[in-house]
């Protein structure tokens, strides 16, 4: 599923292929992507506008215009991709704009969950007024506070896009097995230190994550042994854990995030 780094590398794509240049053409190959906007009017509207300086949060992308914004969620997979009008267009390629003479911005997505919605601003504050601070920014007052609010296990709290918008799964286990903190420690139950840790992993694995585009499979970091048959602690060696937390498959280490804090 794409999360805040999957995220922001399509807002990198959008800028390199798209902003600036006039929209010249928009297709609608599946109108299932669609929200609250039909094909012929997203065409109509769209059409002879021009991409502006895009914005991204959480995992929401704000392709914003010279008149109404395209708001674009990729649910579990999505993608926007840069090609040219000589390209063939892929089986998945559900909507394509066509900006300047040689461009094509394309919303790419197999399994349909999300999509695209067009919103004028006051559209764009009702659809995003329930997402908490962006996790690349948030501050380490606004990331305890939003902590030590909320029930329920940390790990669902870091997945709560209320609480904190752009995490998922892997991010969430990932920044738990760097902060050495079991996922279902109660979230209100952190000490001040264990909170300070658990933002500083947050920025730094983010930051590295950004970097990559994508949550990466590195074998030093957790998500790179995830998936394995018989996955170990890639830092202390330990046979990994596995369970359902907060409806997801979650991955922990017992030696290293103790459910119990020492």
């Amino acid at each position: 599923m794409p999360e805040l780094p999957d995220v922001e590398a399509f807002r990198k794509v959008l800028v390199s292929c798209a902003q600036g240049r006039l929209i010249q053409r928009v297709e609608v190959h599946d109108a299932g992507v669609l929200h609250g906007v039909s094909a012929p009017l997203l065409c109509r509207e769209l059409t002879g506008r021009r991409f502006t300086e895009p914005e991204r949060l959480g995992k929401w992308l704000l392709a914003r215009t010279d008149g109404p914004t395209v708001l674009l969620h990729f649910g579990m997979t999505g993608e926007l991709v840069c090609r040219t009008p000589a390209d063939v267009v892929h089986a998945h390629d559900r909507v394509v704009f066509t900006v300047g003479r040689d461009r094509q911005l394309r919303y790419r997505d197999q399994r349909k969950l999300q999509g695209l919605w067009l919103v004028d601003d006051a559209g764009l504050d009702r659809k995003l007024r329930d997402q908490g601070p962006d996790a690349a920014t948030v501050t380490r007052e606004a990331f305890g506070a939003a902590l030590a609010g909320r029930r329920g296990s940390v790990k669902a709290v870091l997945m709560d896009q209320s609480a904190l918008a752009g995490l998922g799964n892997l991010l969430a286990d990932e920044i738990l097995w760097r902060a050495r903190l079991h996922p279902a420690r109660p979230a209100a139950g952190l000490t001040d230190d264990e909170r300070d840790r658990l933002h500083a992993e947050l920025r730094r694995t983010l930051r590295s994550a950004v970097r990559a585009g994508c949550v990466p499979p590195r074998r030093t970091w957790l998500t790179g042994h995830r998936d394995d048959v018989d996955a170990v602690c890639p830092r202390c060696g330990e046979a990994l854990r596995r369970t359902r937390l907060a409806g997801r498959g979650t991955v922990w280490c017992p030696r290293c995030q103790p459910e119990q804090p020492h």
